[in-house]
């Protein structure tokens, strides 16, 4: 039973990090906006992050620059794409290799340079209960704050108005440029927002998750990121659940290598990314025609459950995204 606990407990510390790349990564998609620079600036947030933090003493600036940084990726994202119309993919894309090579060369004078990290900071009484203290109160800030973020992100996007008229740029941009709103400020302040968490995540690697910085510290994680925001169908709740799902393969992993020790370690670091794509590409198929026509083909007593889960799980990607949109 402490096994378990402590493993749940692992679970939300390494899915923290994963929640504020995927948050952001959300919002901008919901916008209309394809930000593949996800890997890129999440190394150079963890790069910035941790060499601001290490340079001040000081992690809360650290997490600033990580921000900053990050919503510098997507400005110029923004205006690659949506001011010069240059394909977002494209864009993001070079960002992304950008982001690898420059954190590499930027972060040279600090790997594997000893620096300050993300207290640890147990609430006191809520810490204390048993089985849910552990697991959910015996943690730093960081991992508190990404606990928070997953609800929040939920309730700003279905059920405020702003929220509404961000999901409207991402599937009916013409309406919401109809009903006055300025469809291209809307998404770059939507994209920066997005980018400066994705930041945030960066720096949640290097002062927090795996502390410190080295070459391509977060190597592969954007990539995961944005695969995990397709599974989650673009819903906050969803996306966090993937999060989790991923963590707890990374968990999985660590705990298989005791015993299976005669398995190469290499093994087990590519494993959570394997059952990652396994798991999409069932997502996939279950979305399908052909799944469809099978589904179809059942009896109408089995059918409609099973249509209704099928539904839930192939969520729509936003009907404008990646499109640009021009002024009627």
């Amino acid at each position: 039973m402490d096994q378990l606990i402590t493993d749940l407990a692992a679970v939300l510390a390494a899915a923290a990090a994963l929640i504020f790349a995927t948050m952001g990564a959300t919002i901008n998609e919901r916008a209309g906006v394809i930000n593949l620079s996800l890997d890129g600036t999440i190394l150079m947030g963890a790069m910035a992050g941790f060499a601001a933090a290490l340079a001040t003493n000081n992690v809360p600036i650290g997490f600033g620059v990580a921000a900053l940084v990050g919503a510098a990726m997507a400005l110029v994202l923004c205006f690659l794409s949506l001011t010069l119309g240059q394909s977002q993919t494209a864009v993001g894309f070079v960002l992304a290799l950008l982001g690898t090579e420059l954190s590499s060369f930027l972060g040279a004078p600090v790997v594997r340079v000893p620096g300050p990290s993300v207290p640890y900071m147990p609430i006191p009484g809520l810490a204390e209960i048993p089985v849910l203290g552990p697991i959910f109160f015996r943690h730093d800030p960081l991992i508190y704050a990404s606990l928070l973020l997953v609800p929040f992100t939920w309730w700003f996007l279905f059920h405020t108005r702003p929220g509404l008229t961000l999901r409207a740029l991402g599937e009916r941009p013409a309406t919401a440029y109809a009903r006055g709103v300025p469809v291209t400020l809307a998404r770059y302040l939507a994209t920066i927002t997005g980018g400066a968490l994705v930041g945030i995540a960066g720096a949640a690697y290097s002062l927090d998750l795996k502390q410190g910085w080295s070459y391509r510290h977060t190597f592969g994680i954007g990539w995961i990121a944005l695969a995990i925001v397709i599974f989650g169908g673009w819903r906050p709740w969803r996306v966090a659940l993937g999060c989790y799902l991923f963590a707890a393969l990374e968990i999985a992993a660590l705990r298989s290598q005791s015993i299976l020790p005669n398995l190469p370690t290499q093994v087990f670091q590519v494993a959570p990314f394997v059952l990652m794509i396994v798991v999409l590409a069932m997502v996939n198929l279950l979305a399908s025609p052909r799944a469809a026509r099978r589904i179809a083909a059942l009896p109408p007593a089995v059918r409609r459950p099973v249509a209704a889960v099928v539904e839930r799980l192939a969520a729509p990607a936003p009907a404008a995204l990646g499109q640009p949109f021009e002024r009627p």
